[in-house]
């Protein structure tokens, strides 16, 4: 690498917390950074230039991209025919579109673990809920099983479970995809980086548990309950999916362990994930440095994890909306070894991510404890 890689024009697609996060880290190295987002005074624009426009716009993102050298994401519902274009003009794009083409579709993405030997949960795809309703009398979808969207879920929207006849009233009429319900031991995420060059390495295992209902992250611990074989085999699977589907970036591979302790894809997020915020303070190097040495084609960095830790999303309570206000936030900055990132969200509503604590330690015992004053401390309220 010469010495003018890091002085590239750069845009990011989305200006939300994770292109915040992206951005921090950037600016360590200077980074020439701007950010596609339509919502005013979005998260990233404190630590790079906001550019206000749609970046599902293919008009937007073509005008956004024409005078950068490299555009990156931190969503994945972008304009592919925009990115197409532009890097048919000589930008590089990374994630490249074609690969983002089949992860915005979850369909072509079960069909890709299947054509490539991944494993993955059974699953159907279907057009419409008449379909499933049909399938049902057939005996071709049986209860329980997951319902969702091949495309635009996000966050734990798009997707939901059905559990008996009752539940029919809640289907999506759009294009879907029908899954077997796994019977999960343990949900895990390994994120993987990968540069041009074809370097990759890996992060350890999380083991993360998600909201009954919105679906959303609530906590992870990392080191993951996993036996020391279950780990290597984890990061060999990010490490074998992210080479297969030819990303260059970050790759957070979401997986299940299920009763027989099979390692199942679930699905993947081709960008810095929630599942990774924890390498910002327990790791050698965080995830949105790696991600910056993926797509400049820098080396990756070390990927040790040097402390234990929990994460916990600060979600938005329940039954408030307005703008947001932070209590027991004096309380829990009293606590060491806590982390609190807030993203400057002006305003709340149940169950927006709202920000994230990381606890770090050496003591799991001790940290959960901690979290768990987190928990009851910490509320966003309007």
């Amino acid at each position: 690498m010469n010495s003018s890689d890091i002085s590239l024009s750069i845009g990011i697609l989305g200006g939300g917390q994770l292109g915040k996060m992206l951005a921090q880290a950037g600016a360590d190295w200077n980074l020439d950074l701007s950010v596609l987002e339509p919502a005013v005074d979005a998260p990233a624009s404190c630590c790079a230039r906001q550019i206000l426009g749609n970046f599902r716009a293919f008009e937007d993102v073509m005008k956004f991209g024409l005078d950068k050298d490299l555009i990156t994401v931190e969503i994945e519902e972008v304009n592919l025919e925009a990115l197409k274009q532009l890097k048919s003009l000589g930008k590089k794009v990374y994630p490249d579109p074609d690969s983002l083409a089949l992860i915005q579709d979850k369909g072509l993405q079960k069909l890709f673990y299947r054509e490539n030997n991944f494993a993955t949960a059974d699953f159907i795809l279907i057009d419409n809920k008449d379909e499933i309703i049909y399938l049902l009398a057939e005996n071709k979808i049986k209860y329980p099983f997951v319902q969702k969207l091949r495309k635009a879920g996000y966050d734990g929207r798009g997707v939901q479970l059905i559990w008996n006849e009752t539940d029919l009233i809640k289907l999506f009429s759009e294009p879907s995809v029908i899954e077997h319900k796994i019977d999960i031991k343990k949900e895990l995420a390994v994120i993987a980086a990968r540069n041009s060059s074809g370097q990759v390495v890996t992060y350890d295992p999380v083991e993360m548990v998600f909201h009954p209902t919105a679906n959303l992250l609530l906590y992870q611990e990392c080191p993951s309950t996993l036996n020391n074989l279950q780990v290597e085999k984890a990061k060999n699977l990010a490490a074998h999916l992210i080479s297969k589907m030819n990303i260059v970036g970050l790759l957070a591979v979401e997986m299940f362990l299920d009763q027989e302790d099979n390692l199942i894809i679930n699905e993947v997020a081709p960008r810095p994930h929630n599942s990774g915020h924890h390498t910002i303070e327990a790791s050698n190097t965080s995830q949105y440095h790696q991600h910056w040495r993926s797509v400049l084609n820098l080396p990756l960095g070390d990927t040790y994890t040097h402390h234990h830790s929990v994460l916990l999303n600060i979600l938005g309570e329940k039954g408030y909306a307005g703008k947001a206000i932070y209590k027991g936030l004096n309380e829990c900055l009293q606590i060491p070894g806590i982390y609190i990132h807030l993203y400057g969200k002006k305003e709340t509503r149940p169950f927006r991510k709202m920000g994230h604590v990381t606890i770090t330690g050496n003591d799991m015992n001790e940290i959960r404890n901690k979290a768990e004053t987190v928990t009851s401390t910490l509320k966003v309220i309007a």
